[in-house]
């Protein structure tokens, strides 16, 4: 009875957030108490809650002062320089355009934003390949490809979910994978280079006027420092290897990022507040979600739910297919990930799995990095907005985007579980 009340909560989650009958936030703090009522548990479940909150909080942390690292950063124009040069860089040349564009979609999304990834990106560079004749759809598979990938960084949306959904530390997710996004992103500059080359052949190379993005970022006046730009980028560096190796915890790395690069940036405190204020607004639904996210995990772990719906589907998995559960979580992570929201499979679906596969000797992180490998399929999802954002900037239809960017977004997700099998992220077996 157990096991059907959780797979009920699961549904019923799933079906709100996916009919956006509810927001993630509510679905995420509701449901779980109405099922546990009906599970006949009562004001227990605030301790349960209030342990999933606690466990969570490290995480919460992380993402909101990571988020507010990057963006003053992008505010004190850390990627001027590297955007303008890939411009420059990629002048008139289709392969050059198409290789400058992974260049920059790579760097930006490195703030965590996709919304922002995708108005600099295409800003900086649909003139270009509308100029020189560029097949525009071009743009949208190198900027979902590489946005998809660098957003399986440990401030990224999907890793926050997992790490979340799972209360697994995410450094332990992020640094086995390292070797897999890089070889993601290798992939996405030979798909630039590949499809740059069959534009040069069409249409040789244009020369260009003048330089057609002298402008970039849009920011409010006088907050740029590009005196600043060698301390901010080795100040950046250093926190990050610092983090990766565990130097430092990664909240406080972030904590400390944060407050130095305010002193540094903006010494006026007026202008410290005008910063934090510009950027809240990215930064707090994260932190909400992953709060809201506690009250779901701690419930569902404290009612015992999750125990029972893992032992009934280790019913259901034959014995000899149980210790490969890694490739088969990546391999259904693709197909999953592009009908449903991230939310719904890394609140609703994935911590199942993890129980399951943790019968079979498969460790909670290593499921939730075969979880991650389907992002480059999630990004042409018609669930969610930033295909519509992307559509919309470039004026082309979605269908057409989504039928043009399949084939390169399938190959790099099977691609990378290869590299993840291969460099040991994802066990092809358990031991």
């Amino acid at each position: 009875m157990l096991a059907i009340i959780g797979f009920a909560m699961i549904a019923a989650f799933m079906a709100l957030i996916m009919t956006r009958a509810l927001s993630a936030v509510a679905a995420l703090i509701l449901v779980p108490i109405i099922f546990g009522l009906m599970a006949g548990h009562g004001l227990d479940m605030t301790e349960m809650a209030l342990a999933g909150v606690t466990a969570l909080a490290p995480t919460a942390v992380t993402l909101m002062f990571a988020v507010l690292y990057f963006s003053v950063m992008t505010d004190a124009g850390l990627f001027d320089p590297l955007v303008r040069g890939a411009v420059r860089f990629a002048h008139g040349d289709p392969r050059k355009v198409a290789l400058a564009t992974a260049a920059v979609a790579t760097l930006v999304s490195l703030d965590g934003d996709g919304a922002t990834t995708a108005i600099v990106t295409i800003g900086a560079f649909l003139p270009i390949y509308r100029k020189i004749g560029m097949n525009p759809l071009i743009l949208a598979v190198l900027l979902g490809s590489s946005n998809s990938i660098v957003n399986m960084m440990p401030w990224g949306g999907p890793m926050a979910r997992v790490a979340s959904s799972l209360n697994v530390p995410m450094l332990d997710i992020f640094v086995p994978l390292i070797p897999t996004m890089l070889a993601g992103i290798a992939g996405v500059f030979v798909i630039a280079f590949f499809l740059g080359s069959l534009e040069r052949r069409r249409l040789g190379v244009v020369a260009l006027e003048s330089d057609m993005s002298p402008s970039l970022f849009e920011r409010d006046a006088g907050i740029e420092r590009p005196r600043l730009f060698w301390v901010n980028l080795l100040f950046t560096l250093a926190l990050l290897a610092s983090a990766i190796a565990g130097l430092v915890p990664l909240p406080l790395a972030f904590m400390i990022g944060l407050a130095v690069a305010m002193i540094v940036n903006y010494p006026k405190l007026s202008m410290q507040r005008d910063r934090i204020n510009a950027h809240a607004a990215n930064a707090l639904p994260i932190a909400l979600l992953i709060f809201a996210a506690g009250v779901f995990t701690g419930i569902l772990e404290g009612t015992g739910m999750v125990d029972a719906m893992g032992r009934a589907l280790l019913a259901l998995v034959p014995a000899e297919y149980g210790p490969n559960l890694g490739p088969l979580v990546a391999l259904t992570s693709g197909p999953f990930t592009f009908v449903m929201s991230n939310d719904a499979y890394y609140f609703g679906i994935v911590p199942i799995l993890a129980e399951t596969a943790g019968h079979f000797g498969i460790a909670p992180a290593e499921v939730a990095r075969a979880s991650l490998l389907g992002q480059t399929l999630h990004a042409l999802s018609p669930l969610i907005a930033a295909i519509y954002l992307v559509s919309g900037l470039m004026k082309v239809e979605v269908g057409e985007l989504q039928r043009f960017a399949l084939p390169f977004a399938l190959l790099l997700y099977l691609f990378m579980i290869v590299v993840a099998i291969a460099t040991g992220a994802v066990p092809l077996a358990a031991p």
